[in-house]
């Protein structure tokens, strides 16, 4: 099972396809706030919410400095359909091989209707300027997360 990051710790750094297939890095975030989000799957009701929901406020955290970044398992094409079909505005990246998913520690044993399985811990990392960890919050609920976001970031 993949480590759980910590404030302080350094944001693993990641360059992986986005929904159009071009690279996107963690480093192309430098200087900025990132909040980084792993969820599931593309297409499916709690993370079609969870991203609808990152969408609807990414002004008031673009406004505040906070760009939005979420990575899945999914292929681009796949991110492509749910970028298109939702018209959603957060940055969709696909990692197919999980490595940063357990990197970040969002990649294990989970509980499912009460089975152990393994797969995506819906996570949420928010990176700050330097790249360092300044919040790490593991299995989050796809509904009412982002506004704990935003209140917990004082916003």
């Amino acid at each position: 099972m993949s480590e759980r990051l910590q404030p302080g710790d350094t944001a693993p750094a990641f360059t992986l396809p986005d929904a159009d297939g071009k690279p996107v890095s963690l480093a192309d975030y430098a200087g900025r706030k990132v909040i980084v989000y792993f969820y599931p799957a593309a297409l499916t009701p709690g993370c079609t919410k969870q991203a609808c929901d990152f969408t609807d406020n990414l002004d008031l955290l673009a406004q505040h400095g906070y760009d939005v970044v979420g990575i899945s398992p999914d292929k681009p094409e796949k991110l492509a359909r749910f970028r298109d079909k939702e018209s959603l505005k957060v940055t969709l990246l696909g990692d197919p091989d999980k490595e940063i998913l357990q990197a970040y520690g969002a990649f294990g044993e989970k509980k499912m209707y009460g089975k152990t399985v393994t797969g995506v811990i819906r996570s949420t990392v928010v990176v700050d300027e330097q790249g360092k960890v300044e919040r790490a919050l593991y299995n989050v609920r796809a509904t009412g997360h982002v506004a704990k976001i935003i209140k917990d970031l004082g916003l």
